[in-house]
């Protein structure tokens, strides 16, 4: 009997070993959503993969122009067009999307707000400036920031905006939330594997046809040729916050580009940080609340989360990490 057994067991792994380098990797590239999406799946078929592909395109273009606020026709464009006037009647997906953006900002105590988008630009990151923004600037540049005049009503599934001039915006878990979607929608078309890549959001599921698991490469922000250790992901999302490569000095001090919607000031003391969890829309919205607490109140918030990892390099560019990640360096 226990020959048997062992007999069988051997099998199964000559089976599964078999299967798994049967298998190919496939990839596409795209430009969705004005960032480089990156979508790779394994499969047995040049032609069956390209058919999956196309489904996972287009349902990041379905949600793009859900979300966009630049298409003056989308649902989030008229709730922009409609603030201080009337409340706006949309789908049910993008509902409950904006209501779990609103749990967030409850959570982070403002840190993360999608009426980010109501900013008034007074920092410049892709030009020089000559000079820091006056203090009253600042102030104003936030009036008619704040997620507590975002106004659901769960029964008439409607979105208000309380004040004229306010806007919402997705730019902050956009990008996570259509990665998530791409691959519930070929976890759903029967692909076992695969990773999405939407401009540094991941979201991984399976294994690679070796058998081994997905990787991801914690870099050194202040040199990103050089990595400090690589992380399995293992059915997680993946999402690095950053401001080593777009932030202004002044008086030799450095100001991110991740402005806290709170003050209008730039966030600081934190070059990085990596939330691993389910889901790449939460990821993608706590990787940037902890940018804006700062590492003291942002890894406590993470620590009492339960199934939330985080890694923070700070301005030191010391690693940070949660208590139930463990990484070693290289």
């Amino acid at each position: 009997m226990k020959e048997s057994l062992t007999k069988h067991i051997s099998l199964l792994v000559i089976l599964l070993s078999f299967n798994l380098q049967s298998q190919s990797i496939f990839t596409r590239n795209a430009l969705l959503m004005g960032s480089d999406f990156e979508i790779t799946i394994v499969d047995k078929n040049e032609s069956n993969a390209n058919f999956l592909l196309d489904l996972a395109i287009n349902e990041i273009s379905r949600i793009e122009k859900l979300i966009s606020s630049w298409d003056k026709n989308s649902q989030t464009s008229l709730i922009n067009l409609n603030a201080g006037i009337k409340p706006v009647k949309v789908d049910k997906e993008l509902f409950d999307l904006i209501a779990r953006a609103l749990k967030i900002s409850d959570l982070s105590q403002g840190a993360f707000d999608i009426s980010y988008a109501s900013l008034d630009k007074v920092w410049y990151f892709d030009k020089e400036m000559l000079e820091m923004p006056s203090k009253e600037d600042i102030i104003k540049s936030v009036s008619k920031v704040g997620y507590h005049n975002i106004i659901l009503n769960k029964v008439k599934q409607t979105v208000f905006l309380k004040i004229k001039g306010m806007k919402i915006g997705f730019g902050a878990i956009g990008k996570g939330y259509a990665a998530d979607m791409a691959k519930s929608i070929l976890v759903k078309n029967e692909v076992k594997s695969g990773i999405i890549n939407a401009s540094g959001d991941l979201t991984a599921w399976g294994k690679k046809p070796s058998g081994k698991d997905w990787m991801v490469a914690i870099v050194n922000p202040l040199n990103k040729s050089k990595i400090f250790s690589w992380l399995p992901i293992k059915n997680k999302a993946v999402v690095t916050s950053g401001n080593y490569e777009r932030f202004i000095k002044f008086n030799d001090k450095s100001y991110s580009h991740i402005i806290d919607p709170r003050t209008g000031y730039p966030s600081q003391g934190i070059l990085s940080v990596t939330i691993f969890t389910e889901k790449a829309e939460l990821a993608d919205a706590l990787a940037t609340s902890v940018f804006v607490l700062g590492q003291e109140i942002g890894m406590n918030l993470i620590n009492q989360l339960k199934g939330i990892d985080c890694i923070i390099i700070n301005k030191e560019n010391k690693i940070l990490k949660s208590k139930n990640i463990e990484i070693e360096k290289i």
